[in-house]
């Protein structure tokens, strides 16, 4: 099906379905992809927001162009600090949503792989709120385990709204889920932005 509709990634159907739920991206948004590589989820985003808005994917590996006007695709990393001035820089205005797919390299070390995914959620949730609008959505792909709830708690502390979402296209006994932030509160340091 994802070849047919000429999606890169199986993985766009997991963020359609997410959005057919919760409606987090609208047409006419400005939508920062992390972890984008190979480019399914900007595709998806890019579906969604339509001419009018904007989508820009991220990656550590490069991510072949994908050529509409309103898509661009760069080259960073969501663990150095360098990355939210560098996703402003390409940003029409603020963001009104983040999404993060971003994987470590499975080791196969079960409590291993949770800290780095949690790690790497964080890191995204920092994107997130230095780059969203008041009001702004956030999707971040996590994985189930033991520091998975010190995530969620930290996520309610700039969202209105905190939901764990496991989209249909996710394999069922896949342990990987999504964090949900909706309706970025108005922070102190955001004002100042």
């Amino acid at each position: 099906m994802a070849k047919e509709e000429k999606f890169r990634s199986r993985a766009a159907y997991k963020l359609l379905q997410a959005v057919r739920k919760h409606g987090f991206i609208k047409p006419g948004d400005v939508v920062v992809d992390l972890g984008a590589a190979p480019g399914g989820w900007t595709q998806a985003s890019r579906r969604i927001v339509g001419n009018s808005g904007f989508v820009l994917g991220i990656d550590l590996k490069p991510i072949e162009p994908i050529d509409l006007p309103n898509v661009r695709t760069v080259t960073g990393d969501v663990t150095d600090s360098q990355t939210i001035q560098q996703v402003k820089e390409f940003l029409p205005r603020s963001a009104d949503v983040v999404v993060s797919d971003v994987s470590p390299n499975i080791s196969g070390i079960w409590e291993l792989d949770h800290a780095r995914q949690i790690d790497l959620a964080r890191q995204s949730l920092r994107i997130a709120i230095s780059v969203l609008k008041p009001k702004g959505n956030f999707f971040v792909k996590v994985f189930q385990g033991d520091i998975l709830n010190d995530l969620v708690k930290e996520v309610k502390q700039y969202f209105s709204f905190v939901k764990l979402v496991k989209p249909k296209a996710s394999r069922a006994k896949s342990s990987e889920l999504y964090v949900l932030g909706m309706n970025l509160r108005q922070l102190e340091q955001n004002k100042h932005r």
